[in-house]
Formats: C-alpha cells, structure tokens, sequence
C-alpha cells in the first residue's frame, strides 16, 4: 500500500505532526492499514464519532471525506495509534 504525502512533504503516516492551520482541510480522508492495525481499539475512544470497532476491535472507518471537526478527532487517533496503522489520504 502506497503512502500519500502531506503538504510540505511530510508522509500521511505522519499527519500528527502538520498541523492544518492556514491549510485547506476539506476532502481529507482517514484510512487504515489492515495489515499493521492489532485492534487495539483506542483509535474509537479517541474518535467514537468517527470510528467504530467490529467484534475483533477492528477499525471501522467511514469511506468519505471528513469535516474539519472529523479531522481533529481523526488526527488524535493517527497520533495516538500504537501501531501507527492510521493515516491521513490527502483530498485527490
């Protein structure tokens, strides 16, 4: 799976550290990496608006583009992913 890069050059892996300040946010989209996710879960405590968890822990994230208050909520669970299985896809 092929990783997009944020504005400036820093990896989508890394979104927790760009901050969007100043920056367009509309049409950013959480994803996960099934293959290094554990299903932890901690991604829907910090994001239950946004991410549920099937029966194994699993995330659950919609397939759409977030609102800015989605994408503060999706940011703490990139930031917070002991396995960093979470990324932010750019808009395009």
């Amino acid at each position: 799976m092929s990783r997009d890069v944020l504005p400036g050059g820093a990896s989508a892996r890394r979104a927790r550290e760009v901050t969007t300040v100043g920056r367009p946010t509309a049409g950013w989209q959480l994803r996960v990496d099934p293959l290094a996710c554990d299903g932890i879960g901690i991604c829907s405590h910090l994001a239950p608006d946004l991410i549920s968890v099937d029966s194994w822990g699993y995330p659950i994230i919609p397939r759409r583009a977030l609102g800015d208050r989605e994408l503060r909520s999706a940011q703490a669970a990139v930031t917070a992913c002991p396995r960093r299985a979470l990324f932010l896809q750019p808009p395009g």
